[in-house]
């Protein structure tokens, strides 16, 4: 953090008073920023974004300022250094940026309706009041709200209102706190309140357009999940509510304002009668994520934003320590293992990719470090390798003392890593860093030599990589006990093999549980071995094979026709973790055969293989006595049995679709997008199109729009694709924050394909403009990554971004999108052949 001077440098708040008049009507936004605090300097800034300053005065005087637009800032010269009150009056506008204060756009009954409500993570609270816009500056908070007040309006912030006079809504002084955790909101709301063991109010709040039950799921997990997390992190909830409120409009997937905790309304609302499991599943750890955050975060908060991993890395573990504690039946874990294990490991092998921790100055950049597979996804994963390291009993005692040293202040992560060594008697920081500091992480090498079991790690890499020699700590999690607890060193010979395999009784593996962040590559003679056996293997270790074989595919370390035959040995498993991972290699197949060809025949043929067994068993519908993991299969099996053009499915399908054609949403929640999805590309007309699409704009129920996008978006018909893309800009139709769904599944769409990436490329200005100063923007980089695999598109992908390279935020995202499709195009240039003739060989 050299070169750059923070504003905290110059001046360092301790309370704020803060009077904000909201105009819905006009979209403006004036107030008053009253700032006590300690200058170290006579010439001072204070952040400000879009405003117009009015008048500066220090303890009452007025004072020279400019305003500094391109550094955000406001630059002050005060009298002296030392003890000052700042007062600010500014105005700004209220934009639909939905950053900073903005408002939300609903319809109940017909009728269009707004509420209004904040985002300020990560540097647009100075769009809302001139601060200290630093995680740093820390400071207690007083803030009163003026609005233009409509009857059975609900005003919210992060403490209680405590009075109203003369229209203006005054709210308890706040803990000392950061800026970007600050939030309100006013509107017509509904809400459900309950209280914890402890005497903590919790709630949550929606607007009126949700059916009153559709609060009650995400009022039960976010009171659970208060309770569990103060007794598991032994200090108490330290404000006296937690309110959840879902926003209309809203760009990330929640946000962890102290105290009022926002949220998409598909990730707080649900309809508890008709929502799949894995979307409950979803919703609750994206609720217990928030409030980890209340601790991990809010109370104690990083110093910088080159520490956010702190936040959210162990917001993202503790999101399914909280929900396996809460809901056991779930085995939660197993979520983890199919969603942010593949993330992390298929991002982290990218050359260029972030480490965890990145050091980052310039605003611009920081909205970049948010990259979900890696600060999220990788973190946890790493955070999982300590807990497993060090025991929940030494975690617990770690983290109390951890949050008792720094509550209301901030830390950094070696303060994490001390607290939670020093409970552990362990050099906690030695270990953690080479997986902190480091980008990627290595493949083990698990190889007979010369009759000795040996071991050698070196960084793994899709694609070119330029390997600098970087090692790891490794937590081996071996089944042998020779193996050490950590392997830090290029190579290490464990003794005779054979010897070995005898007294043990049991192939030799690495990585049991698959909890830490590396994958591993046998020699034949200990892969054979363990596919020999495995029928032994448990779930997560048949998982674990299956992911590790692809990401050596991917990597070119084995042939991709070489896991071809093994995936019929997995496709009678009758468990959740094993189908997603089967699947997720059957579906990386397909980018080794173009459409309608009769390559694709073949791949068809595979996959009616594959799923025939499991849909007969399963069936459509749910039966009463099913298990979770039956549930959270059938999608796999029956959306394997549509791709391959299964006549029975198809028509199994449709059925399903007539039978509930006067209410569509009835349709099971957990098959549904692929009932609407084969009805519109097998059954699909003009009228249908129109009918979703009306059915999409008229719902409320977040589970089923997604479901109505998923199938809307699959139409072979390029007049509908046409007529799609014309609503992309039409925000009554398709909001901003649930546009790159609708852009990905058209662009996924052999038949749209072309028509989309016209589209972004056509229209880039006015995406850049909507949504551009949005941490969510650079994924639209990143879909059209995901999906383009023949060299017309990539040389298409080059020629459009390659002139942003220099776009601040976008910089790396570019650069490593572009090696990922390039890896792709190369991968089938070399397997294709291959990988169709292993196929063929299975079907014939």
């Amino acid at each position: 953090m050299t070169g750059i001077m923070h504003s905290y440098d110059t001046f360092q708040p301790t309370h704020y008073d803060i009077f904000i008049d909201i105009n819905r009507g006009t979209k403006q936004i004036s107030g008053k920023s009253v700032i006590d605090g300690e200058a170290t300097q006579k010439d001072i800034f204070i952040q400000q974004k879009n405003m117009e300053i009015k008048s500066v005065t220090a303890d009452g005087v007025s004072v020279d300022f400019q305003v500094d637009n391109e550094k955000e800032a406001i630059n002050i010269t005060l009298p002296k250094a030392g003890k000052t009150t700042l007062a600010i009056e500014y105005k700004a506008p209220l934009t639909d940026s939905m950053m900073g204060i903005y408002p939300s756009y609903y319809e109940v009954d017909g009728v269009k309706k707004e509420i209004i409500g904040t985002q300020f993570e990560t540097t647009f609270a100075r769009q809302a009041f001139p601060s200290v816009d630093e995680p740093e500056a820390k400071a207690k908070f007083d803030l009163a709200i003026k609005f233009d007040e409509q009857e059975g309006e609900t005003v919210l912030s992060n403490m209680p209102e405590v009075k109203t006079e003369n229209g203006v809504h005054y709210f308890d002084t706040t803990v000392r706190m950061s800026t970007y955790l600050i939030a309100f909101a006013f509107g017509d709301l509904q809400s459900k309140i309950t209280t914890t063991k402890s005497g903590v109010k919790v709630g949550v709040f929606a607007t009126k357009a949700h059916k009153a039950n559709e609060l009650d799921f995400a009022l039960d997990i976010a009171k659970r999940a208060i309770e569990f997390y103060e007794d598991f992190y032994q200090t108490p909830y330290p404000l006296p509510h937690s309110w959840q409120l879902a926003l209309p409009d809203f760009s990330a997937g929640a946000m962890e304002n102290w105290g009022l905790v926002t949220y998409r309304e598909a990730y707080l609302t649900l309809d508890p009668d008709n929502t799949s499991l894995d979307t409950k599943q979803l919703v609750a750890t994206v609720i217990t994520h928030e409030l980890a955050h209340q601790w991990f975060g809010d109370l104690v908060t990083m110093k910088w934003w080159d520490d956010l991993w702190l936040n959210e890395s162990f917001a993202n573990m503790m999101e399914y320590v909280s929900v396996d504690a809460i809901e056991p039946d779930w085995k939660i874990w197993e979520m983890f293992q199919t969603s942010d294990v593949p993330a992390a490991l298929q991002r982290d092998a990218t050359d260029g990719v972030q480490s965890v921790h990145v050091n980052v100055e310039d605003p611009a950049e920081i909205d970049a470090l948010f990259d979900s597979a890696i600060v999220y996804a990788k973190g946890a994963r790493m955070l999982v390798m300590m807990r497993a390291l060090v025991g929940d009993k030494a975690l617990r005692k770690g983290l109390k003392n951890y949050f008792k040293a720094h509550q209301y202040n901030n830390a950094k992560g070696n303060d994490l890593w001390n607290a939670v060594g020093d409970a552990a008697g362990m050099d906690v920081a030695s270990i953690m860093n080479t997986w902190l500091e480091q980008p990627g992480y290595p493949v083990v090498n698990a190889k007979v030599v010369d009759g000795k079991l040996t071991l050698t790690q070196q960084q793994f890499f899709i694609g070119a990589g330029k390997d600098v020699g970087r090692q790891w700590k490794i937590p081996l999690n071996s089944n042998y006990e020779v193996a050490p607890t950590i392997m830090g060193d290029k190579e290490l010979v464990l003794g005779d093999y054979t010897k070995l395999r005898k007294e043990s009784g049991k192939p030799f593996r690495v990585n049991v549980g698959n909890n830490s962040h590396f994958i591993v590559k046998y020699d034949d003679t200990l892969l054979q071995d363990i596919l020999d056996n495995q029928s032994d293997l448990d779930a997560i270790s048949q998982l674990q094979l299956l992911q590790d074989l692809r990401l050596l595919a991917e990597g070119k370390q084995i042939s991709y026709a070489s896991i071809v035959p093994l995936l019929p040995k997995f496709a009678d498993s009758h468990s959740n973790v094993v189908n997603a991972t089967l699947y997720r290699v059957a579906n990386d197949l397909k980018k080794f055969v173009t459409p309608d060809s009769d390559e694709e025949k073949q791949l068809q043929k595979l996959f009616d293989q594959l799923s025939s067994k499991e849909v007969a068993r399963l069936g459509w519908t749910k039966k009463s006595d099913e298990s979770n993991d039956d549930q959270l299969t059938r999608p796999y099996v029956v959306n394997a049995a549509l791709y391959a053009k299964n006549p029975k499915a198809i028509l199994a399908a449709h059925e399903l679709f007539e039978g509930n054609s006067s209410d569509l949403s009835a349709i099971s929640a957990d098959v549904r997008p692929l009932v609407l999805r084969n009805e519109v590309k097998n059954f699909g007309n003009e009228a249908l199109f129109d009918n979703l699409l009306d059915e999409y704009r008229k719902s409320s129920d977040a589970s089923y729009k997604q479901d109505l996008c998923t199938a809307l978006t699959a139409t072979p018909d390029p007049k509908l694709i046409a007529k799609l893309i014309s609503k992309f800009e039409d925000a009554q139709t398709i909001k901003p924050q649930d546009l790159r769904a609708w852009y990905r599944g058209v662009l996924a769409n052999d038949e749209g394909q072309s028509a989309a990436w016209d589209w972004i490329r056509n229209d880039w200005q006015w995406l850049d403009d909507t949504v551009g100063g949005d941490m969510e923007f650079t994924t639209y980089i990143t879909v059209t990554a995901m999906v383009f695999h023949t060299p017309n598109r990539l040389a298409e992908f080059k020629e459009f971004f390659e002139p942003k390279l220099n776009t601040p935020g976008m910089t790396r995202e570019i650069s490593m999108d572009i090696k990922i499709v390039e890896t792709r195009v190369a991968l089938i240039e070399d397997e294709k052949d291959a990988v169709n003739a292993a196929v063929l060989q299975i079907v014939k």
